[in-house]
């Protein structure tokens, strides 16, 4: 009998180790976001996201840390998008007031519908997590602080008949998640119909009714 040949031991390169160790993360964050969603940030334990993602609870932690861990990834990915910036820029460019309006809304409706569910989760885990809680203001002050970039730049090309503070609360007042939510969640209209709409209160309440008076529903 000839004598057995020795198995080949298999090659798990640290490339492989990696993906594999990426991938896990992903389908879990993706599985927290779920739940969120579904049951709301206090109705969702860690033993929920190992059982949706397929996992072990130790896996979870060692891959993306506890619950409140995981929602702080969430909202660190969403942070890190550059739209806030590309949109800031894009204002800055324009010299036309109303220009300068419609790229706002533009990129203020881009970014709620890009992070409508992470805002959403956001806003329900405040009233149970002091820490995301902390995190929303922080979230909603740098939110208020690029419409009054957008106030500023409207007062450079255009006269304002209202202070900039005062503007800023406009701009917050029909672009900050509230309006948005309102509109598309509770209404059910569309994003479009949203931007167009919102867009015209603006231009009217700050450029004058004149030149918001185009009916966005023809």
């Amino acid at each position: 009998m000839s004598a057995e040949l020795p198995r080949a031991r298999r090659s798990y390169s640290p490339v492989r180790r990696a993906r594999t160790a990426s991938q896990t993360r992903e389908g879990i964050l993706a599985a927290a976001m779920r739940l969120f969603l579904e049951r709301g940030y206090g109705g969702v334990t860690v033993g929920d996201i190992a059982r949706e993602a397929v996992t072990a609870v130790p896996t979870v932690y060692a891959s993306t840390g506890g619950k409140a861990a995981i929602l702080a990834t969430l909202i660190a990915d969403a942070q890190a998008d550059p739209v806030v910036e590309v949109t800031l820029a894009a204002v800055r460019a324009r010299t036309d007031p109303r220009d300068v309006i419609r790229a706002a809304v533009r990129g203020v409706r881009t970014d709620n519908e890009r992070y409508h569910d992470i805002i959403r989760v956001m806003v329900t885990a405040a009233s149970v997590d002091e820490s995301v809680a902390a995190t929303l203001v922080a979230s909603d002050r740098d939110y208020r602080g690029a419409l009054g970039e957008v106030a500023a730049r409207l007062g450079e090309v255009h006269p304002l008949t209202v202070s900039l503070a005062r503007a800023t609360d406009i701009l917050w007042f029909f672009l900050g998640h509230q309006a948005w939510y309102v509109c598309v969640a509770e209404q059910g209209w569309s994003w479009d119909d949203a931007e167009e709409w919102l867009c015209t209160q603006v231009m009217a309440a700050l450029l004058g009714a004149a030149a918001g008076t185009r009916d966005v529903w023809t």
